[in-house]
């Protein structure tokens, strides 16, 4: 049992950061959009990926090297380059909050949060690497309570992101207040991509 709740709450505390991720769920909720979707896709990823981590550890450390992060970045960088420029164009047409919602099928919305996942290299370091390697040294059952649990505080806490924003959508019906979340959401990606550009110039 205190493996479980070790487990929980290391998961928790990893998870807590804000990212591009977290700030996708937050959108998504705000919309009221496939927000089920992508709470439960964010949530399985994260169980794969932290049983992932805990199972194969020892053998994941030969595979996973300097090159394989670095393209990460790379893909995200683009990929986030890539949504920052939508968000832009959405902005200078004027698109309304309602046509945004409407115009989105769940296909589009799954590629994105997909990408949001796997593309993050800092996904890979919190669950396969750094829970991985935390839990190494525990016994096979113990492993399992350790990872069962921080998949338990991923799926509280994706689920708690999404539905809480769903909530507070009620403040952001109105076009003016979409723009100016849109403008957020510009901004945090805009600062989060020029980090991770200058992250991925130190490791060349």
């Amino acid at each position: 049992m205190e493996y479980l709740v070790l487990g929980f709450l290391t998961g928790l505390s990893l998870i807590l950061a804000i990212g591009a991720q977290n700030i996708f769920v937050i959108e998504q909720g705000l919309k009221k959009q496939y927000v089920f979707l992508v709470c439960i896709i964010c949530s399985l990823s994260d169980l794969l990926l932290i049983f992932l981590g805990i199972i194969l550890f020892h053998l994941f450390h030969q595979y996973f090297n300097l090159f394989v992060e670095l393209t990460l970045n790379i893909l995200l960088i683009i990929f986030l380059i890539y949504f920052i420029y939508l968000k832009i164009k959405s902005i200078r047409r004027n698109i309304s909050f309602d046509s945004e919602v409407r115009n989105t099928s769940k296909i589009e919305i799954s590629i994105k949060t997909l990408s949001f996942t796997y593309l993050n290299a800092h996904v890979y370091s919190d669950t396969v690497f750094f829970l991985g390697n935390f839990s190494k040294n525990f016994l096979l059952d113990e492993k399992i309570y350790f990872g069962i649990g921080a998949s338990v505080a991923s799926l509280i806490f994706f689920f708690l992101l999404g539905y809480l924003s769903t909530y507070f959508s009620k403040y952001a019906q109105s076009d003016k207040v979409w723009k100016l979340i849109n403008l957020f959401i510009i901004g945090f990606m805009s600062l989060l991509t020029i980090y991770i550009i200058k992250e991925t110039v130190y490791f060349l």
